[in-house]
């Protein structure tokens, strides 16, 4: 039995990897590097991710793969410190008298109050047709909302932040739980994810799969069943077909009026603008993540040399990321140059000799990169297996990455995909 599977990323290659002595296995990758959102970039000697990524010790699936993958000794669980930049000011956030310092005392209690709540909230269900600002204030008030919550809401999602349900944001504290009062404790592969990326995709040859690089621009299905996939003008015939692409991809590739999906399409997803620097100096003294409260083009700098040592690379190591929800966005629309001109810009706001500091520069964006929680995001949840006899769907659409996002809930995605077919 042949299963295209329709993207390289962690979705597509943990289906792959589990199902590689079942099937054969083909899959399809547009992008010239394999691992989707965890790719990385190669800069001289050393690999660092084009989108920044770390471990929850929640991932459970995700370290079991890494142990499994004989790559265990190279997972490391360092402290990963933030800040707030409000007011022209770093405030870090850490301890419980750091966020003193940032807060009134009323809004440090009702802020903790609000977080021991939503980590003993087991059910999220009720939660998906309530906003997350209409919980926060309910749960905490407008000054909590407004002092902590609504410059995080307005950088991850920009102009639907008043939509988000409050059970991605339930979701989200959930996740991020591993948190003493020095910090919060995060999981990084020594070396780079493009390890873990290259070990699996080796792991899938080695069993028989194949790895081709194409664009899938049809899924062929006569008599509601899969009959194949076209890549690059190029019919490969198959009885099953995983597909990990956005829903608005899926819809293009395939005749969605005749098949009659009885799910709904319609998910909105945000891009993201993502850039690396490479630095001669480092920017902040001890923060790795830093919220930012202020008129600039994004809404975090986290700099990965202030949690991974810089002897890791010779330099000091930056990113500055904005999510857009428009492909009208200029953050879309510029050329990398003028988007990469406007983040530093901003930056000089904030650090005044950042570009004295400065060796070098990446850009990534993509238009699909999340979805938007919005009230009522569960109702549209992808299922795994279809009506369309052998078409599968695995990724971020799916349960395992409901209500929040992970790297652990694509693995998951795709070993859960696997098991429908079973």
């Amino acid at each position: 039995m042949t299963t295209v599977i329709i993207g390289g990323g962690l979705a597509g290659l943990a289906a792959a990897y589990k199902l590689a002595d079942k099937d054969k296995i083909i899959i399809i990758e547009k992008e010239p590097q394999l691992g989707g959102m965890a790719s990385s970039y190669k800069i001289d000697n050393y690999f660092i991710e084009q989108y920044y990524h770390h471990i929850f010790a929640s991932d459970k699936e995700l370290i079991s793969l890494i142990e499994e993958l004989g790559l265990i000794d190279r997972l490391e669980w360092l402290k990963g410190t933030t800040g707030y930049y409000f007011d022209g000011k770093i405030y870090p956030m850490n301890s419980p008298l750091e966020i003193l310092k940032a807060l009134p005392l009323m809004d440090v209690i009702r802020l903790t109050l609000l977080v021991l709540k939503a980590k003993s909230i087991k059910d999220r269900t009720p939660f998906d047709d309530i906003t997350a600002k209409d919980w926060i204030i309910k749960t905490a008030g407008e000054s909590v909302y407004n002092n902590f919550f609504l410059p995080l809401l307005s950088s991850k999602f920009g102009d639907n932040k008043e939509n988000v349900s409050a059970a991605w944001l339930l979701g989200r504290v959930q996740i991020r739980s591993n948190r003493g009062t020095k910090g919060e404790k995060l999981g990084y592969m020594r070396g780079g994810f493009a390890a873990l990326i290259e070990i699996m995709a080796q792991n899938i040859r080695d069993r028989g799969g194949i790895i081709r690089k194409g664009n899938a621009s049809r899924i062929e299905i006569i008599g509601n069943s899969i009959k194949g996939v076209i890549v690059d003008g190029e019919m490969i015939e198959c009885d099953r077909v995983i597909s990990t692409v956005a829903p608005h991809v899926l819809s293009k590739i395939m005749d969605t009026d005749l098949t009659g999906l009885k799910f709904d399409l319609n998910i909105n997803y945000q891009g993201t603008a993502c850039a690396l620097f490479g630095l001669s100096e480092k920017v902040m003294d001890d923060i790795y993540w830093l919220n930012i409260k202020e008129d600039v083009p994004f809404g975090a700098v986290i700099e990965h040399t202030n949690f991974i040592p810089t002897s890791d690379y010779g330099e000091h190591l930056m990113y500055t990321t904005s999510y857009f929800q428009d492909p009208k966005s200029i953050l879309w629309s510029l050329r990398d140059e003028e988007v990469i001109e406007l983040y530093l810009k901003g930056l000089e706001k904030l650090f005044p000799q950042i570009r004295k500091k400065l060796k070098w520069w990446r850009l990534r964006r993509d238009l699909d990169t999340a979805p938007v929680y919005e009230t009522g995001y569960r109702k549209k949840v992808f299922p795994f297996k279809t009506d369309i006899k052998g078409l599968y769907l695995a990724g971020m659409f799916s349960q395992t990455n409901y209500p929040e996002r992970s790297m652990n809930g694509s693995i998951q995605a795709g070993f859960r995909c696997v098991d429908e077919m079973a």
